[in-house]
């Protein structure tokens, strides 16, 4: 039985994942598991590879020109919480030699009925997120895990076991780490992705209901630190496709391969001292801010150059709270770590609905050539939005266009404020900045499978009332 895909991005509106699980091929971790906790990062992926369904040259399973899959990547290593990429989760028990997570894991897998004209008549087969538990026990002879992850978001309702081991390799910057993976994949997840219902069966295309697949894949993961700060990184693989799966009408392909190609920008105090952490001198390390604001007419380019347009096609407002920690104080940029936590108030066209952003703010300030005084500040910012409804101005442009929307999208905020101590002496508003912020969801010109291949998005243009402690 097929169920519509109910938004896996509410669990990744947490933190997306980047590498675990990718249309059946293997993880692309991003390796920034050795930096000091509290690391924040941003980065992006190219993937490409084979795709198991037949006369499908895409990878995503989607009927476009997309070669290529791109992957924004949002990471956090901290002491308890982590982010690597499509994978996220909880660090439950954290030593030297044993590691044990809860995580969960986006599953790329996903062919759509019209990716080709072989598949009219099918049901979709949607992506999902995976949850589960991971162990993993390391020592000089390299290390050994196994994950065991099950479907939250009743899909395909199956559940998948891996068994890895990998040995890594580490002359000066660069890492490398050969592994090897033992899959089992139960017959809930393979009879979804690659079963033919009676109700689907054609005469090139006959009844088909496969059981559990078990398979290796092998494969290396690469990375170099180019500098204490910027992390590349490469992932290739291949793996073999078990028969119940290959002998499927829907797959013409026995064996997949894989690449893919990223970077990662390490905020903090990443990889040594170079960064420095808040210093003595500064306001606080945590920030509030209230913002209040219209729906713009756009592009974000425009709003950010002062075109503060209101939308022709959407009478739309918002509020918001956000909350901002001080990732690091530099010489000429602040990094700023932020969660913000807004209500869209769509005018009656639909009801008001709830938006979540998590994102970096690269934040710098101009001051008095006479007295050093901090005269106005501008941020940009940059992570992932989503929003528990798509906003009404996002239906209806993409309407026109006649292109698809999703909840989860990039997210990007232009911020330009002034300290309200040029103004009053008061030591109330003393850390206290009054000014405008951009607010913008893209979806990155439906480059993006897991932002769902979305070219558009909205703007917000708001006033805000920020202050640091």
């Amino acid at each position: 039985m097929r169920t519509g895909l109910i938004g896996p991005c509410v669990l990744l509106g947490l933190c997306v994942m980047a590498g675990d699980g990718y249309a059946g091929l293997p993880d692309i971790r991003t390796a920034i598991g050795d930096v000091p906790e509290g690391t924040v990062g941003l980065g992006a992926a190219l993937r490409r590879g084979t795709n198991p369904y037949r006369g499908v040259d895409n990878i995503s399973g989607l009927l476009n020109d997309n070669k290529a899959d791109l992957i924004p990547l949002y990471l956090y290593e901290g002491k308890w919480l982590f982010a690597h990429g499509t994978s996220a989760g909880v660090h439950l028990v954290k030593y030297d030699w044993l590691k044990l997570d809860l995580l969960a894991r986006y599953r790329f897998n996903r062919l759509e009925s019209d990716a080709k004209p072989y598949f009219n008549g099918l049901q979709d087969r949607e992506q999902t997120v995976d949850m589960g538990f991971s162990g993993t026990v390391y020592g000089g002879w390299g290390s050994l895990s196994t994950t065991w992850a099950n479907d939250i978001l009743g899909i395909h309702n199956g559940f998948e076991w891996d068994f890895t081991y990998s040995y890594a390799w580490k002359p000066g910057r660069w890492s490398f780490s050969p592994f090897i993976s033992y899959v089992y994949q139960d017959s809930d997840l393979t009879d979804y992705y690659y079963s033919v219902d009676a109700s689907e069966v054609l005469a090139d295309r006959p009844s088909y209901e496969p059981g559990s697949a078990v398979f290796w894949r092998a494969g290396i993961n690469t990375s170099y630190q180019a500098t204490a700060h910027l992390l590349l990184f490469s992932n290739i693989a291949s793996q073999h496709v078990d028969s119940e799966i290959f002998n499927s009408p829907l797959v013409d392909e026995s064996q997949l391969t894989s690449a893919t190609f990223g970077f990662a920008y390490l905020f903090g105090n990443a990889r040594d001292d170079l960064t420095r952490g808040p210093g003595p001198n500064s306001p606080g390390q945590w920030s509030w801010r209230l913002n209040s604001g219209y729906q713009a007419e756009g592009p974000f380019t425009r709003t950010l150059t002062g075109r503060l347009k209101r939308s022709e096609d959407v009478h739309a407002y918002m509020g918001g709270l956000t909350l901002g920690k001080l990732i690091s104080d530099g010489r000429y940029i602040d990094y700023w770590g932020r969660i913000s936590l807004n209500r869209r108030f769509e005018n009656g066209n639909q009801s008001d609905f709830g938006e979540y952003n998590a994102y970096v703010m690269a934040m710098t300030a101009a001051h008095s050539p006479w007295t050093s005084e901090e005269w106005l500040r501008f941020g940009i910012g940059f992570g992932f939005s989503y929003a528990s409804q798509v906003p009404f101005v996002e239906q209806v442009k993409q309407a026109k266009r006649e292109r698809n929307t999703s909840r989860f999208l990039n997210y990007l905020e232009g911020q330009f404020d002034v300290p309200l101590r040029l103004m009053s002496d008061n030591r109330a508003v003393r850390n206290c900045y009054v000014g405008i912020s951009l607010l913008h969801r893209s979806g990155i010109f439906a480059k993006s499978d897991i932002l769902g291949s979305v070219s558009g998005g909205s703007d917000m243009v708001t006033g805000h009332l920020e202050c640091k402690r």
